[in-house]
């Protein structure tokens, strides 16, 4: 049986409304830098608002706020409580609040007129569980339109009753697009299920995480301080993620920023991930060495206390004296952009400027590297050229890659594993400029100009000190930045410097891909379930 009931739900604005706002007010007050230029005084403006919405004390006045409200009465399915993104967090979002008589499991649909958009359906009750009160974070609004929001409550027996709202959007805060230019490729298979996050599109006015869906459409605006996003950790008590060079954040599942960690003298740079003990390591520059790039630092969540456990100089420091500053005037001379936790204190770095990988053992008591997977011309006659597994096949060792994955397989015997990459395929070295890149069959030396990169992924053998090339195939060139991740039985891969990303199947075909207009490169592309 299917019931359905359409009203105009109550649109509250709260004391603290930092987005570009919609609905009743939000049509009057849209974005600063929505469609036209803004000044270095009106960026900065607006930076400072952004600088707000991560000050934790002002997320609580907004949470008891929202409380408050909550007891102002009974909200009902008919009546519900709804909020234009309170937590500023999202500005396609709305917070919503109502209770049930009988248990039951909520999603929603939101659509707008506009045939070129297709509808975009989320679940909100988690796991599909069944309860009375009902209080959720909708994303995925479509600004400058009306969208309607159709909530499906479904009861413990199948029964399901449909309420919708109306809500006017305002505009956005930033000027990305709104429908990204797609192009379908010759797979017939489908896309994985979940939203392509834009981790960095690298910008002069503001900068924000993006979530696109499956057809290109605008889901989610995050407004972060500045620098980017790398990636997002998942937590039992929220999502954790960089906001600036200095900052990460957490934010539970209603937008609602918990806590802002600050680095001190520690910059961030690239990549960070959970050890076991739920502490997040982070790749980052000591503001007060002479190098960058070259350490990881550690922070605990719970009392966010920082502490350096790795100066890579410690343990290549012969080889870091004969390098030199780059164009930047940086001794850059490791330049780590991805770190990948394996368990019991061992870490894999991918080092882009010497296309190695470098495992780490022993992180927290006595570091030391235990082996390296690089193209052994780039360690021969330094005292680390026995640590260089032995390449098992003919194939053209990786060079510059990035987002590399480590992948353990419990159908493996002891001992192996697989890790995967973007293979940017490049060969520069600005900080060891005599070195001769052309040893690798293919590499390119332009960043710009190339012709192919790669996805590649390795078997590794530690217990024979070997690795093999199991699966390659062609990506659109990027010689820096860029991502790739295995999820499901597909390949979701991002070529920055392009601005474009696509998702391949098991065979390698082209699903889809997506190209986003960018100022220099989209840093990273991953896809998540929000």
């Amino acid at each position: 049986m299917r019931r359905k009931t359409v009203f105009t739900g109550i649109v509250l604005t709260l004391a603290v409304c930092f987005a570009g706002c919609g609905a009743q007010e939000g049509q009057e007050q849209e974005s600063a830098g929505q469609g036209q230029e803004m000044t270095e005084e009106e960026l900065e403006e607006e930076r400072d608002r952004i600088r707000e919405i991560y000050d934790v004390d002002n997320q609580s006045e907004i949470r008891e706020e929202l409380d408050a409200e909550k007891g102002q009465k009974a909200y009902t399915s008919d009546d519900m409580l709804v909020e234009y993104d309170p937590f500023g967090t999202n500005t396609q979002s709305l917070y919503v609040y109502f209770q049930t008589e009988t248990p039951v499991s909520v999603s929603c649909t939101v659509h707008v007129e506009d045939e070129s958009i297709p509808d975009y359906t989320q679940q909100l009750t988690e796991d599909s569980s069944y309860q009375l009160e009902h209080e959720c974070q909708v994303i995925g609004l479509v600004p400058d339109m009306e969208n309607e929001i159709t909530f499906t409550l479904t009861e413990t027996d199948g029964q399901t009753e449909e309420k919708t709202i109306t809500y006017d959007m305002g505009s956005l805060r930033g000027k990305e697009e709104v429908q990204l230019e797609t192009e379908e490729g010759d797979s017939g298979e489908e896309l994985e299920e979940g939203l392509y996050v834009v981790l960095g599109n690298d910008s002069d006015e503001l900068d924000f995480m993006y979530y696109y869906d499956n057809n290109g459409i605008l889901r989610g605006e995050v407004p972060i301080i500045g620098y980017r996003s790398h990636r997002i950790l998942f937590s039992d008590d929220g999502m954790y993620f960089s906001i600036s060079e200095t900052k990460l954040a957490r934010m539970d599942e209603l937008g609602q920023v918990t806590a802002v960690y600050d680095l001190g003298q520690y910059e961030l740079h690239h990549d960070y991930v959970f050890d076991d003990d739920g502490n997040i390591l982070i790749l980052a520059t000591d503001t007060e060495q002479d190098s960058v790039e070259d350490v990881v630092v550690r922070l605990n969540v719970t009392d966010g206390t920082v502490d350096e456990v790795l100066d890579l100089g410690d343990l290549f420091g012969a080889y870091k004296e004969t390098c030199v500053e780059n164009s930047d005037g940086d001794l850059d001379w490791m330049h780590i952009n991805t770190i990948q936790w394996m368990g019991d204190g061992q870490v894999l770095f991918s080092s882009r400027e010497t296309s190695s990988i470098i495992k780490i053992k022993d992180l927290y008591s006595a570091p030391a590297v235990e082996y390296m997977i690089s193209d052994p011309a780039v360690w021969a006659d330094t005292e680390w050229a026995d640590l260089v597994l032995e390449k098992s096949g003919d194939f053209a060792s990786q060079g510059g890659q990035y987002s590399i994955t480590y992948v353990k397989d419990e159908s493996l015997p002891e001992g192996q594993y697989y890790l995967y990459m973007f293979n940017n395929n490049i060969g520069v070295s600005e900080t060891r400029p005599d070195f001769d890149w052309s040893v690798i069959d293919g590499i390119q030396s332009e960043a710009v100009d190339g012709t192919t990169s790669y996805y590649y992924k390795y078997l590794v053998d530690e217990t024979s000190g070997s690795y093999e090339l199991v699966e390659s195939f062609e990506l659109p060139y990027s010689g820096y930045v860029s991502s790739v991740q295995e999820i499901g039985d597909n390949v979701m891969a991002d070529s920055g410097m392009q601005g474009i990303w696509g998702e391949y199947d098991s065979e390698d075909d082209l699903i889809r891909s997506f190209t986003m207009e960018k100022e220099s490169f989209i840093y990273r592309v991953y896809k998540y379930e929000l």
